[in-house]
């Protein structure tokens, strides 16, 4: 698995709305900050940040959690479930999903 820089740096562009928006190295991709606050990483996917509350609409919409092997075995990361493809050109909606992602925190 390999991150996306190119990725990271077109979601950080659509996320303009939101102020401060940073991407930075994480293990084999990329994570976005806002004032700090990890919300998002980027691997060859978007995946952001969900709580309790969001999750239920993300597995509505068909995401997935974030999954990485390691000792021979997959890791089920579900605080971070892959945007809905459709977002990542939709600044508007994007914006509102990272909003949330950082609310739930």
């Amino acid at each position: 698995m390999s991150g996306s820089r190119s990725l990271a740096e077109h979601v950080a562009d659509q996320l303009a709305p939101l102020g401060e928006v940073t991407v930075h190295r994480y293990f084999g991709g990329w994570a976005l900050r806002s004032h700090g606050i990890r919300f998002a990483i980027v691997m060859d996917t978007l995946y952001l940040r969900v709580d309790d509350a969001t999750r239920p609409s993300y597995e509505e919409a068909g995401s997935t959690p974030f999954t990485y092997r390691a000792a021979g075995r997959a890791v089920v990361v579900h605080a971070y479930y892959s945007a809905p493809a459709q977002v990542i050109d939709d600044r508007t909606q994007l914006c509102v999903l990272a909003r949330a992602a950082l609310a739930s925190q």
